[in-house]
């Protein structure tokens, strides 16, 4: 029970002068002062064993805690911390494991609290989400390994010699495994064609290859193809092209530059050659050491297996029935077309397309199986062209 007054320590004080003097009983005492018997008993046994100096208030704290961490973990926990400034409390409570054993091991929420108190935890910041939620078309999903690759470029940076760099970054969306990081001078489709056949040749070819809507990737152009991803296409991998402005369609993808950036690029190195290096490291510890708690807690390295499917030596042009017209596209995306040359992207050049006729003066056009658009005859003997864009119709006239 509570003391009436505020200075509890003159309360009990009083409490003690009175009692020494004899002249009240102790339920008198104690129903004066607003306290039980059990607690005006408490201070007089502190009296009799510490004098005045029992009278004052003493901590609470238990004074040993049995789950309390030892002090050489907590040394581990910080050179752990130091070595991956990324990583947090499950991912450290998972390194430590594996390479100390379970006996003492903190757990996670007790590693994320020393974090905290170091203040070597990074805080994210929470993004308010402006307006309902639109559900958009569902994307493939990554059930084993090569069956989606997600592919993206990087923000450009400065080495410290002031060269410019754009990384190419190319990830298995099933394993989390990086196959490789490409610093690359120029975003053009010949050099990341050839970034492109070195990959392929050493890990086979995907299913899916995700990308966005840029260049080098995507086009306004018939099913939003460039060169370079007509050239995936003939290769039997399917493009998928995250909707134009959301990058989070791609969030997996974004989260590894942001840790790509805080791990290599502060500061960047002082060449190309330099950063080139540190990158390949980086991707090898991302691959074998840096467990993912989608996976398990396993590094990328443990699930991810080279493609069966592999690059073909040749590539062989597409072939269509005998009933068929076929074009060769040549420069500037053009063929010749009822005597006049019409345009049907740059994307299929020096690339064969067939056409079917599909109406009275109506034509179909081909990329291998891949229906691309139609050539339509107007009443006056202009040639309309209707382009598929990611399940639209862009129309485009050529006279």
């Amino acid at each position: 029970m509570p003391w009436k007054t505020s200075n509890t320590k003159e309360q009990r004080r009083r409490l003690i002068e009175e009692w020494l003097r004899h002249e009240k009983p102790i339920v008198e005492l104690c129903r004066r002062a607003g306290i039980s018997r059990k607690t005006a008993y408490k201070w007089i046994a502190r009296f009799r064993l510490e004098g005045r100096g029992g009278l004052d208030d003493k901590s609470r704290a238990a004074k040993k805690v049995s789950n309390r961490s030892a002090r050489v973990w907590l040394a581990r926990i910080r050179r752990w911390r130091t070595k991956h400034p990324t990583w947090g409390a499950p991912k450290l409570h998972w390194a430590l494991k594996r390479r100390f054993g379970r006996k003492g091991l903190p757990s996670q929420s007790t590693i994320g609290r020393w974090l905290r108190r170091w203040n070597l935890s990074g805080r994210h910041k929470r993004v308010s989400r402006k307006g309902p939620v639109i559900n958009r078309s569902k994307l493939s999903l990554a059930r084993k390994p090569n069956d989606v690759w997600t592919v993206d470029f990087k923000g450009w940076f400065r080495t410290a010699d002031g060269t410019r760099v754009d990384p190419l970054t190319v990830r298995d969306l099933a394993s989390r495994f990086i196959l490789e990081v490409v610093l690359m001078r120029r975003q053009t489709i010949l050099e990341c064609r050839k970034a492109f056949e070195r990959i392929f040749r050493f890990y086979g070819l995907p299913r899916v290859i995700r990308v966005d809507n840029g260049a080098p990737f995507g086009a306004c152009g018939a099913l939003g193809l460039t060169r370079l991803s007509a050239w995936w296409l003939k290769l039997g991998i399917r493009v998928e092209f995250i909707e134009p402005g959301h990058p989070e369609q791609n969030g997996a993808h974004e989260q590894v530059h942001r840790v790509y950036k805080a791990e290599t690029l502060q500061p960047p190195a002082r060449t190309v050659k330099g950063q080139h290096r540190r990158s390949q490291k980086w991707k090898e510890e991302y691959n074998r050491e840096r467990p993912h708690a989608g996976i398990g807690m396993r590094p990328p390295a443990q699930i991810y297996r080279k493609s069966t499917r592999k690059l073909p030596k040749q590539m062989r042009p597409w072939t269509y029935p005998k009933t068929w017209s076929t074009r060769l596209v040549k420069g500037q995306g053009m063929i010749s077309w009822k005597g006049r040359g019409r345009f049907i992207g740059e994307a299929f050049e020096r690339e064969r397309i067939g056409l079917i006729r599909s109406g009275p003066s109506a034509w179909k056009v081909y990329f291998g199986p891949h229906l691309i658009g139609e050539l339509r005859d107007d009443e006056i003997g202009e040639i309309h062209a209707v382009w598929l864009r990611a399940g639209k119709k862009i129309n485009r006239r050529r006279g």
